[in-house]
């Protein structure tokens, strides 16, 4: 079989199909979840408000895949979250508490683990105790839940790994570019295959089943394939999020609230907050979605209705947008007057031709299911030329590069740290990004100790780790060392351009790159980082236009 598309969903289905023995090759045009999933809000969560739509079913099956991950398949990469649900008017504690004890009990019958404490409903004092940024003088209280978070890119990294480790073969940097077809007599033609394009060169790979994971590509793999008889297939929704530094907001919480057209988020997320989501229709470029200073407005106006002390676009130091890949055959039911917010997150697998399979759809969490629907699905074409029992989905009790021991790991921390020489604090910071092979970078630094110096000051990443993503974790740029493998380019003020020299050397050591190469890979990072930072900044005032008063102001508190 051969996967299109590095994503989540691709990554799970190479995952799915390789433990099922089957012969796989994952096939990404860019890098491992360098589209919609390392751009999500990084929540692994059933939904809470997808019950109000009374999609019981998919939230069920989230809260299942949820504990799946928490105590099983990435333990290292998720955990449990503590949320704040604020209230406004008595009405709503009736009627927000019976949907999040709904949540609750969803996610115990019959869940595997992930099983979270009770849910609260908590007075204005215990509010103000837990999140004093909370503006409690316009709460009647809150409710208490817990839920789960995510490392998203990581743990697409770490399933592809996986994947890998049980034989697949997973190719970056590899555009397909066509389907290889075959006449099959009285059938039909028949896909058995894909042409693709890797280093300039043109190669066709042959597959009894080609499975098509592209997500938000959806529709442009299937003209691509010449497939447009079957009509669209996904809808595109913009999920704008910004960071801002973790002391802009004073709370051990995060927080959940409604908008008027969706969910605001509040998420602790190391030493800064995610700050989310919009959910709007796009229909502009896919590979770069725009993201406007009237995305960033939004939010910080959604969030300030809620903080004592506001936050103003100068807080901001860095912006992501995701596109979520809606299914379109649920979009006519009512969803053009209601918006994106309307259109079901359930999942779609087709098989518009013999050989090919589609999936698309979903949400994050459930990339499991899909997975093994579109793989199930793929199997049953396999049939026609391999007789007997197909083979069955196993990744319930496959955990992923990374995670095994992770609790006993974790409960010894403190010895490891002697055992390293390293800050307990550096440790636990490499446990919950790199689970079991925090050893491997433990032996670098023993090695050459430079390496555990930090990337960058403002972020905790170290060199080390930028070694490991090169030499075993698939990174081929500046952008996937700085973007995805960690999320240094968010999490600082100059969006990591200062330190972008270094990366691309050390991309150059490793990888043999000339110095021609190094420098165009450093330029095309640092350009793209620029563009995008000058997209959502608001444009600053040259000396000229400043006021004489705010320039004496200055001058006199200098």
């Amino acid at each position: 079989m051969i996967v299109v598309g590095g994503g989540v969903v691709g990554a799970g289905s190479a995952l799915d199909a390789a433990t099922r023995g089957l012969r796989v090759a994952l096939i990404e045009k860019a890098d491992l979840a360098s589209g919609t999933s390392s751009r999500s809000s990084r929540l692994a969560h059933g939904g809470l408000r997808y019950l109000e739509n009374r999609e019981f079913g998919l939230v069920r099956e989230a809260l299942t895949e949820r504990g799946l991950l928490l105590d099983h398949v990435a333990p290292h990469l998720v955990r449990p979250l503590q949320f704040l649900l604020p209230l406004t008017r008595t009405v709503e504690k009736s009627y927000y508490g019976a949907g999040v004890t709904l949540y609750d009990l969803l996610s115990r019958v019959g869940a595997y683990g992930g099983t979270m404490p009770r849910p609260r409903t908590l007075s204005r004092a215990a509010v103000h105790g837990l999140a004093p940024a909370l503006d409690v003088n316009q709460l009647s209280g809150a409710i208490r839940f817990h839920d789960a978070q995510i490392d998203d890119a990581r743990h697409v990294v770490a399933l592809a790994r996986t994947a890998a480790a049980f034989g697949a073969a997973v190719v970056t940097e590899a555009t397909v570019t066509d389907l290889v077809r075959a006449a099959m007599g009285p059938a039909g033609d028949r896909v058995i295959g894909v042409e693709f394009v890797a280093d300039g060169e043109t190669i066709t790979g042959y597959a009894r089943c080609v499975l098509s994971a592209t997500g938000v590509w959806s529709d442009s793999f299937r003209e691509a394939a010449g497939l447009s008889e079957i009509g669209s297939t996904v809808r595109q929704s913009k999920g704008v999020h910004v960071i801002v530094p973790k002391a802009k907001i004073r709370s051990g919480s995060a927080v959940i609230a409604r908008t008027e057209s969706s969910v605001l988020f509040l998420l602790p997320w190391g030493d800064n907050w995610l700050i989310g989501t919009t959910d709007t229709d796009y229909d502009g470029a896919l590979d770069d979605p725009d993201v406007t200073l009237a995305d960033v407005d939004y939010l910080l106006d959604q969030a300030n209705r809620w903080l004592v002390s506001p936050l103003f676009p100068s807080d901001v130091i860095g912006v992501y947008c995701g596109l979520r890949p809606l299914v379109a055959a649920e979009v006519e039911v009512g969803a053009d007057e209601a918006g994106t917010t309307a259109v079901s997150r359930e999942h779609l697998v087709m098989r518009p031709e013999p050989g090919l399979v589609m999936v698309a759809g979903g949400k994050y969490t459930t990339y499991r299911v899909m997975a093994q629907d579109a793989v199930d699905a793929a199997v049953s074409e396999r049939a026609a030329f391999v007789p007997g029992t197909p083979p069955k989905c196993v990744t319930r009790e496959i955990v992923v590069v990374g995670g095994q021991g992770f609790d006993e790991l974790w409960a010894t921390r403190g010895r490891l740290a002697r055992d390293w020489g390293l800050p307990e604090h550096v440790v636990e910071h490499l446990l919950r990004r790199h689970g079991d092979r925090s050893s491997d970078v433990a032996a670098l630094i023993a090695a050459e100790p430079e390496l555990a110096e930090r990337i960058h000051p403002e972020a905790p990443y170290l060199w080390a780790e930028a070694v490991v993503a090169i030499d075993a974790e698939g990174a081929r740029s500046v952008a996937d060392v700085l973007v995805r493998r960690t999320r240094l380019a968010l999490e600082v003020s100059d969006a990591g351009v200062s330190v972008a020299p270094g990366v691309g050397a050390l991309l150059a050591r490793r990888l043999g790159w000339a110095k021609e190469r190094e420098q165009q890979e450093v330029q095309h990072y640092v350009e793209q980082a620029q563009r995008e930072q000058r997209r959502w900044r608001p444009p600053q005032p040259t000396a000229a236009e400043q006021t004489p008063t705010t320039t004496s102001t200055t001058q006199e508190s200098q």
